[in-house]
C-alpha cells in the first residue's frame, strides 16, 4: 500500500467502498485505487471482507476503513468544496442529499454515512474574508440558508 505523507482516514462501518466509488463518481478529480481485505476474521468483520479502501475526492488522498459501528462522524470533521457558481453548487449538493444524505444549514450536508460537506461558493469565502458591513450582509444572508442561493448571496454583496 502506498500511502502518502499526509492521508485522511475515514472509518465507516462496512460500507467504505461504497462511499469511495460514490464519491469518485460525484466529484472531478476523484477516484477509487486499491481494495485491501482483511486477512483475518476481526471485531466487526470476516476474513476476506473490504477493510481498507483508497480513494482520493478532489485530488485528496483518503483511506476508508470497515472498523465497525463503534466510531461515529461528526461535524467537527467536513470536506469544503468550493464551488464556481449555482450550477456546480446545485450539482454536488444535490447529488449528497438526494442519494440519503440529508441537508443542514449554512452550506452544510450529510452524505448517507455521516460525513460532513459544506459546498461554498467562492463569492461567499471571498466576501467573508472582505470583512466589514459586505461581510456582515453576506453572513446573515448565509445564516438564513440550507444549500448556499449565490443570487442572495450576490444582492448582499451589493448591498440589497
Amino acid at each position: 500500500m502506498q500511502i502518502s505523507k499526509n492521508t485522511i482516514c475515514l472509518m465507516f462501518d462496512k460500507d467504505a467502498e461504497s462511499a469511495a466509488r460514490f464519491y469518485a463518481e460525484t466529484f472531478p478529480n476523484s477516484s477509487v485505487g486499491p481494495v485491501h481485505l482483511a486477512p483475518t476474521d476481526y471485531p466487526s468483520g470476516k476474513a476476506g471482507d473490504v477493510l481498507i479502501v483508497e480513494f482520493t475526492v478532489l485530488g485528496i488522498p483518503c483511506i476508508g476503513v470497515n472498523g465497525g459501528s463503534y466510531f461515529k462522524h461528526g461535524q467537527a470533521f467536513s470536506f469544503q468544496v468550493a464551488t464556481e457558481d449555482q450550477k456546480e453548487t446545485d450539482t454536488y449538493w444535490n447529488a449528497i442529499v438526494k442519494n440519503g444524505g440529508e441537508e443542514s444549514m449554512c452550506g452544510w450536508c450529510k452524505d448517507r454515512w455521516g460525513i460532513s460537506w459544506q459546498i461554498t461558493p467562492r463569492t461567499l469565502t471571498e466576501a467573508m474574508a472582505l470583512g466589514g458591513e459586505e461581510a456582515k450582509r453576506v453572513f446573515t444572508a448565509m445564516m438564513e440558508m440550507k444549500k448556499i442561493d449565490l443570487a442572495v448571496i450576490d444582492a448582499a454583496r451589493g448591498g440589497k
